[in-house]
């Protein structure tokens, strides 16, 4: 009995140590054989070469949570031959807890964008859930907060002095849907931008404000779901925004429209642009400029608004042209969007250039190649 005993011990213990190799095998496979994270360095300074120093193009980068898909991303904005970027950098992600601010993953944004010749436009807003009543929308913020909103663009901008010379202040206030599901109300929105103003200008005075960004719409005065965006610029002339901007953001959407489609009041294209500079020359603001900091057209097969992919091509190199020739007024264009991190899996995959898996689409080569003085087809 003593020798069997001894026998089932032994017999225990081998399976128990092989259990344990197999154990050590599969922690080393799992953890230890895991190919590396790829190095990422913001690698040499780079310069955007183009015939046309207005092109720009609206980056999504905020959700992007991997380093060289930032990077990858950049490189592929300046090789394409856009100098402009037009990025949403998100008050809540930031200023988790009032006053404190994890600055990281911006920090990434910016410098690769630099570091690729680029020049940064930073679009502020979403509202943290300390600054708004419980289960309200995140771009609900009442007026005991725009202080704490202030707050947030005197720190952004301190941040990145000298790193980041343009901020957007709000996004579409003309939108219900922008404006926390609250009326909107042009004077409100200068209170707003009063405050940001001056808390920008205290962090820097060198920094550039860009007021407005309002969406293009005719929905008339008192409509649940927003306001006409010339009768809305005119509302905040009216409550004295003059004094509180330094460029209009407008956002230039194309639907069907070709480019060269004149402006008119009862439609919505993408020279209605031009529309909203007149608003600004009757309220004695001629000298300032505007930039297009969202915009452009969709090609999506079915989607009521889009177009051909090849008029879309045209359409955009038309866009850039335009600006480039006949608005003097116009800093950049920057059309939405060039790149998501993820796909939507609607009709707004059908804005971008690139696709998440870094595919060049053939709008983002015509674009390439009209930067580069080459002609191309369609254009």
């Amino acid at each position: 009995m003593g020798e069997d005993k001894a026998r089932e011990i032994m017999v225990t213990a081998r399976r128990v140590w092989v259990g344990m190799q197999v154990l050590v095998i599969a922690l080393i496979l799992v953890f230890g054989v895991r190919p590396p994270r790829p190095l990422v360095t913001l690698g040499p300074q780079r310069h955007v070469e183009t015939i046309n120093p207005k092109m720009g193009v609206h980056t999504r980068l905020t959700d992007e949570v991997e380093e060289w898909k930032i990077k990858r991303t950049l490189e592929m904005v300046r090789e394409m031959g856009a100098p402009w970027i037009v990025e949403y950098f998100p008050w809540a992600y930031y200023e988790g807890e009032k006053g404190i601010y994890d600055w990281s993953h911006p920090d990434q944004v910016v410098d690769h964008a630099r570091r690729q010749g680029l020049t940064v436009v930073a679009r502020l807003g979403y509202v943290p859930e300390w600054a708004r009543p419980e289960d309200s929308a995140f771009s609900y913020l009442d007026a005991a907060h725009y202080t704490d909103f202030g707050d947030f663009v005197y720190a952004f901008v301190d941040h990145f002095r000298g790193r980041v010379q343009y901020v957007v202040i709000w996004n579409e206030p003309n939108l219900a849907l922008e404006w926390g599901f609250q009326p909107v109300n042009p004077a409100e929105y200068t209170a707003l931008l009063r405050i940001a103003y001056a808390r920008a200008k205290e962090a820097d005075p060198q920094v550039q404000v860009l007021a407005g960004a309002l969406a293009p719409t005719l929905a008339p005065k008192g409509h649940p779901e927003g306001m006409n965006d010339l009768d809305y610029l005119q509302g905040m002339y009216d409550a004295g925004a003059a004094d509180v901007f330094d460029i209009l953001a407008a956002h230039a959407y194309g639907w069907r429209f070709p480019v060269d489609d004149p402006p008119a009041a009862d439609k919505v294209n993408f020279r209605r642009v031009e529309l909203l500079r007149q608003v600004m020359v009757r309220n004695g603001d001629d000298h300032k400029p505007i930039m297009v900091t969202e915009g452009g057209w969709n090609d999506h097969p079915r989607w009521t608004k889009g177009v051909r992919p090849y008029q879309r091509i045209a359409y955009t190199i038309g866009a850039y042209e335009l600006a480039a020739r006949d608005w003097d007024w116009c800093l950049a264009v920057a059309p939405y969007a060039f790149r998501f991190p993820r796909p939507a899996r609607s009709y707004q995959d059908y804005f971008t250039f690139v696709t998440p898996e870094f595919k060049p689409k053939p709008i983002y080569r015509e674009v390439q190649r009209y930067a580069r003085g080459e002609r191309g087809e369609g254009w």
